[in-house]
């Protein structure tokens, strides 16, 4: 999963690119709202978190822009108003959730799944098929309730085909949501995560469909 941080605050900004790189996401940084709006309006992420109160272009009015360009990625608002008039504001502009500083990190991690979740058609945090189970949460995967080890970029597929099950993504879409804005992106990486990811959890659990991508779907039967 590609995360966008929209945050002004160097300090803050790092952290929380950090702390969220740790969590197994892709994170790209911007300090101001200019340089925010356009990454957001170019580049595809899974979701938002967005200051308010940037240089350059304020909050609202990027989130505003970005929902009249037609983007519909989860935003999280995060700013040091706490006003009720200020989470009206946002709400209105298009933001799906709201989360005033200072924070706790854990909590804005949990806020971000559900977003997440929500966004893809999941409702629970465990997402499961056939026998695989992935857990948001705690990053776990299992095949048959035994754990399986995997990559930090396997995680990434995997949960992103899992969070998409039933529909089938291409190899651009992947590399799109798995690697940040900086990353060498190579196709070729994807043939070769999947062949691992098959190798742990079996071969049928991710299909190739031919000149289209992937697709993980629950099993027939």
């Amino acid at each position: 999963m590609r995360i966008l941080i929209v945050e002004d605050e160097p300090t803050l900004g790092q952290q929380l690119k950090s702390t969220l790189e740790g969590a197994g996401y892709a994170v790209d940084l911007s300090t101001d709202g200019e340089d925010g709006h356009f990454m957001g309006s170019t580049e595809n992420y899974d979701a938002v978190i967005l200051d308010l109160g940037l240089p350059e272009i304020d909050g609202l009015t990027v989130l505003d822009r970005w929902r009249r360009e037609g983007r519909k990625f989860p935003v999280l608002v995060l700013t040091a108003r706490d006003s009720w008039s200020d989470k009206v504001a946002g709400l209105d502009a298009g933001a799906d959730d709201y989360l005033a500083k200072p924070f706790q990190t854990e909590e804005l991690i949990a806020r971000l799944r559900a977003l997440i979740r929500r966004a893809s058609g999941n409702a629970s945090s465990e997402l499961t098929a056939g026998d695989v189970r992935l857990d948001t949460r705690s990053g776990r995967v299992t095949l048959n309730g035994e754990p399986v080890k995997l990559t930090a970029q396997e995680y990434k597929l995997l949960s992103y085909l899992m969070h998409h099950k039933g529909k089938v993504v291409s190899r651009t879409e992947l590399i799109e949501h798995i690697y940040d804005q900086d990353f060498d992106r190579d196709s070729n990486t994807i043939e070769v995560f999947v062949t691992r990811i098959r190798k742990k959890l079996g071969q049928d659990v991710i299909s190739t469909i031919r000149g289209l991508g992937y697709s993980l779907e629950e099993p027939r039967g």
